[in-house]
């Protein structure tokens, strides 16, 4: 997948130098890998804590117990993790459900391995503020281009045993990626990346993150109309930044909308 590290270089939201790819069946089967293979191989047979700060991407639990592993056991919020012992943060920038930035916030005496889930860190969510050069960096096909189907995940990841022991976890998981998957995945991306490479030709609208953020924006416009008329909820807030992508001032325009109910209401869900 020379192809995705392209991808990175174009929208440059990732350093991919000297990092090892690892593919997988979409980010999820990844997110699993990764606690197989951070578990520290000196550890004396006890399970390792994965945390993550609330509100966290809801899947988070139910993916690390469903294993029912001994390796590994979800221990909650990591604002809350106050345990000296090895853990495993997840850090998902900016953050599903709320569309915040985040960083890690575990506060331990035990140094800790993180996992960062850069989903929605794409141009047409979020300003790309930074380069990001983690340990190790995890990416979804789903997000950055909608093909959520195609089931294609990637993470950049500079320890070559994690890496192995990831690629691993995936042969014995799903026998590897789907080689069709691949080559669609690789297509779709070269197109996206000829297109900024040949921009001079293209019309920036007809871009595709151009007009993904377009989109986006405009759905986020008329979202915030509709919620001030509502007089029942209200909306989470996000800063300008410059982004080093687009070359401007940017608002984000997060997957997920994360409404607050008005004082009084006990029931918002309802």
């Amino acid at each position: 997948m020379k192809q995705a590290a392209r991808l990175h270089n174009v929208v440059g939201n990732a350093v991919t130098k000297d990092k090892f790819l690892v593919l997988g069946t979409g980010s999820s089967q990844l997110y699993q890998a990764l606690l197989y293979a951070l578990y520290p191989s000196e550890s004396s047979h006890r399970p390792i804590n994965v945390v993550a700060a609330a509100p966290y991407y809801s899947e988070y639990k139910d993916a690390t117990d469903i294993l029912q592993s001994r390796l590994f056991q979800w221990t909650g919020d990591a604002a809350l993790y106050d345990k000296d012992e090895p853990y495993i943060e997840a850090v998902t920038s900016p953050n599903n459900p709320d569309g915040t930035l985040r960083v890690p916030v575990v506060n331990s005496g035990v140094e800790g391995k993180i996992i960062y889930d850069l989903a929605y860190y794409w141009p047409q969510y979020t300003p790309i503020t930074d380069q990001l050069d983690h340990d190790v960096m995890v990416f979804t096909f789903s997000k950055c281009t909608g093909h959520a189907s195609s089931r294609i995940g990637w993470a950049f990841v500079k320890d070559i045993e994690v890496a192995k022991k990831m690629i691993r976890f995936v042969q014995l998981n799903s026998i590897g990626v789907s080689r069709e998957s691949q080559i669609r995945a690789a297509k779709m991306i070269g197109v996206i990346c000829g297109g900024y490479k040949n921009l001079k030709s293209i019309e920036s609208d007809h871009l595709f993150f151009d007009y993904c953020k377009r989109l986006m924006k405009e759905r986020w416009e008329k979202f915030k109309g509709a919620i001030e008329k509502s007089k029942v909820f209200t909306l989470t807030k996000y800063p300008t930044s410059y982004c080093h992508f687009n070359k401007d001032l940017s608002e984000q325009y997060p997957a997920f909308a994360w409404l607050k109910c008005l004082e009084g209401i006990k029931d918002g869900e309802s």
